[in-house]
């Protein structure tokens, strides 16, 4: 396959229902699946080199968070949380209908990822099989959280394609080399015509107002969301792996290395001359992901 279908599932928020999109690669029944999922600001298209690759052993799922992408906006902002994202998951899950998934998540959906995995049914068997947790971890750097805010939700209107393209590119440099083909191809789904009746132009496809609940976030709040996300992962217990930017600066590499010495003792891979986040497009990153999802 080389174009995903859309499909759409509920969720339910304090105001009824939403819809959150999920882009789907491979065959429908191969009962071996794999749920993607995205960082902050981005949406499911950003895995199509990732599911490409793996779509021929795969049905690959690459949701777009609920906010982001072709999934329907909040009608409140506060319920753009990771627990209001777990819940949604939860219903993909369901709606897939297999036991189990194996699970890639890019930052925030590394974040989920691990909240999904600690989830157990009445037997004890965890959703997740095998997990990937790609540059994030229990503890976040406070510096990092603080850039990242300085541009989430800022309203940017972009005369052309090109002009988005480039100023994501310039607040992208962590997710390292690309060629301007490879940028260009992650940036399609990325940035949208603008519609809103103040001209034309492109902007960025995702709600401004995941920015609220992000800046509203306390040290008081953060400490105490470490905690729960320690204990989560302390719960875990199946393969994990984690792949961090060696020039990472959301997740440290003491935090790393205490990820590989607790809870599922996460294999460890550090990408040199990569920050915040590896985009999995690179050829070494996919055999990466590929080998450890296909070990038994």
């Amino acid at each position: 396959m080389t174009e995903p279908q859309l499909h759409f599932v509920n969720g339910l928020d304090a105001s009824g229902l939403h819809r959150m999109a999920y882009w789907e690669w491979g065959e429908r029944s191969n009962p071996r699946v794999v749920v993607c999922v995205h960082g902050l600001t981005r949406q499911g298209r950003d895995f199509d080199t990732l599911a490409r690759s793996l779509s021929a052993d795969y049905r690959v799922v690459c949701p777009d968070v609920v906010g982001r992408g072709r999934s329907d906006w909040l009608a409140d902002p506060a319920g753009y949380q990771v627990a209001a994202y777990v819940a949604d998951m939860v219903a993909l899950l369901a709606r897939l209908g297999v036991a189990q998934v194996d699970w890639v998540g890019t930052s925030m959906g590394g974040l989920i990822g691990l909240c999904v995995a600690s989830l157990r049914d009445r037997q004890g068997e965890s959703m997740v099989r095998r997990l990937v947790i790609n540059d994030v971890g229990p503890a976040l750097s406070a510096a990092a959280v603080q850039r990242i805010g300085g541009y989430v939700g800022v309203p940017r209107r972009f005369a052309t394609f090109d002009e988005g393209a480039d100023y994501l590119w310039s607040i992208s440099q962590g997710f390292g080399p690309h060629t301007r083909e490879q940028w260009l191809a992650l940036t399609r789904a990325q940035l949208v015509a603008a519609n809103d009746g103040q001209g034309d132009g492109f902007v960025s496809h995702y709600d401004p107002r995941i920015a609220l609940p992000f800046k509203s976030v306390t040290p008081e709040l953060a400490a105490a969301g470490e905690a729960v996300l320690w204990q989560r992962y302390d719960s875990l217990s199946g393969p994990t792996l984690l792949i961090r930017g060696g020039d990472s600066d959301l997740l440290s590499h003491a935090t790393a290395q205490a990820m590989t010495e607790r809870g599922p003792r996460a294999r460890l891979v550090e990408l040199p001359g990569i920050g915040h986040a590896p985009t999995l497009v690179a050829p070494d990153q996919v055999a990466l992901v590929r080998e450890f999802l296909a070990a038994s």
